[in-house]
């Protein structure tokens, strides 16, 4: 078995640190461009939201089916197995979009993304923690997700300077080529000394068989669901609430066109926030040595500037890009999400729970968007009033599976799940 690295600048850091930039890419490049995308099909100001809403669904839906596949695989066939396959798939898929001309077309390679794209943090979050000392594991994880959410500011930019087809070909060339870097990973060492044993592995159900691991996976899930109603409602349809907040002046003085672009603005702003949050958040982890007070810190943050974003009225377009920035910044606990997730559970199960449990949060946006509907369609909620109720039914979920995980800084994980370790 290789030593395990002290180091966070080391080779299994850096690739997936680079995969998971590529993989928020083109996870955030639909946001981006969804406006002129579909605008260049034909479709309506009123189609453009509906269809945006169901292509985000195809493709939110696919990163669910995706977890468990890659899950499955990273447990059977190796962490590295996957960071090869899934951005594979993604990379195809995204230089395929750029050809799409109707919605059918874009329903369906959105869909086959989603599943390429819900691969890439898992395996790479799992295999830094396996190859990095106990002690220091959470610089690796920081610094895997402090550069990949970097990915959406390049989204934003590329998105806003470029034509929205050539956005999609970019982001499917940069994560071919990432390919080349990825031939020199190795495989964990925790996972090759279970290799050939009678060890269950990749055993989705295996989460099923006991109500301790079935309340630690569900408490998991519910922890990161803050973060995708941040990103996948009140930052997704910021030209819609750009049309509620901003002050007549500011839209009369826009040229036309432009409501297309708050879209990338809103991301790049809120992804810099994250960058900013999530590596606090790692490094007040390593520092306090603990995982769920800062999280905890973080989701009241959150709940502070939810009603202060929705509120708003009059406001010029910096104030609100400055509002998306503070809502990054708070909502900037992924990576201390993710890590409590793969900290969690045992080696044969361990890439299962840290693919699906990312990826069942993103799919969980399917059902934020349901409620938001419901609100807004059948109780007769205009957008802010429907988002402010998705998120007091979020944020309490989170905080109740808080509650219900242990603290896991420093933990041995070279155990399996059904031992005596756990």
């Amino acid at each position: 078995m290789k030593t395990a690295h002290k180091s966070p600048f080391n080779v299994i850091v850096i690739v997936a640190a680079l995969g998971y930039f590529v993989d928020i890419y083109d996870l955030i490049l639909f946001s981006i461009v969804r406006v002129p995308s579909l605008k260049s099909m034909g479709l309506s100001p009123e189609e453009i939201t509906n269809v945006g809403i169901r292509l985000m669904n195809w493709q939110m839906t696919g990163m669910l089916l995706g977890g468990f596949l890659w899950g499955f695989l990273g447990d059977t066939k190796g962490r590295v197995s996957v960071l090869f396959g899934s951005i594979i798939l993604y990379s195809i898929a995204n230089l395929l979009n750029g050809f799409v001309v109707n919605v059918s077309q874009y329903e369906w390679l959105r869909f086959i993304a989603g599943i390429g794209l819900a691969g890439e943090l898992g395996a790479g979050i799992t295999l830094v923690s396996e190859t990095m000392t106990k002690e220091r594991r959470g610089f690796g994880a920081t610094l895997v997700v402090s550069i990949g959410v970097l990915g959406a500011i390049l989204a934003s930019y590329i998105g806003r300077n470029y034509e929205w087809n050539t956005a999609y070909f970019i982001g499917g060339g940069l994560g071919l080529m990432l390919l080349v870097l990825r031939i020199g990973v190795y495989e964990s060492g925790m996972y090759q000394s279970i290799m050939k044993t009678n060890v269950s592995k990749g055993n989705f159900f295996y989460l099923f068989t006991d109500t301790d691991r079935f309340k630690r996976f569900l408490c998991c899930i519910a922890l990161g669901f803050p973060i995708w109603y941040v990103i996948g409602i009140l930052i997704f349809f910021s030209p819609e609430f750009a049309k509620i907040f901003l002050s007549q002046e500011t839209i009369d003085a826009m040229a036309p066109g432009e409501f297309g672009k708050i879209a990338g603005n809103a991301v790049m702003f809120c992804y810099m926030g994250h960058a900013i949050g999530d590596f606090s958040c790692g490094i007040f982890s390593q520092i306090f040595k603990n995982r769920r007070k800062v999280v905890f810190t973080y989701m009241c943050i959150t709940c502070i500037i939810i009603p202060i974003y929705l509120f708003q009225s009059n406001i010029s377009l910096n104030f609100l890009f400055a509002l998306c920035f503070i809502l990054g910044a708070g909502s900037g606990f992924w990576v201390g999400f993710i890590s409590i997730a793969s900290e969690q559970f045992g080696t044969n199960i361990r890439a299962t729970v840290t693919t699906t449990v990312p990826n069942f949060v993103r799919g969980s946006l399917v059902l934020m968007m349901a409620l938001l509907n419901l609100f807004r369609e059948n109780l007769n909620q205009n957008l802010v009033m429907s988002a402010l109720y998705v998120g007091i039914i979020v944020m309490a979920l989170s905080m109740i599976a808080l509650l219900g995980l242990k603290e896991t800084f420093g933990k041995d994980l070279n155990f399996v799940e059904g031992n005596s370790e756990q």
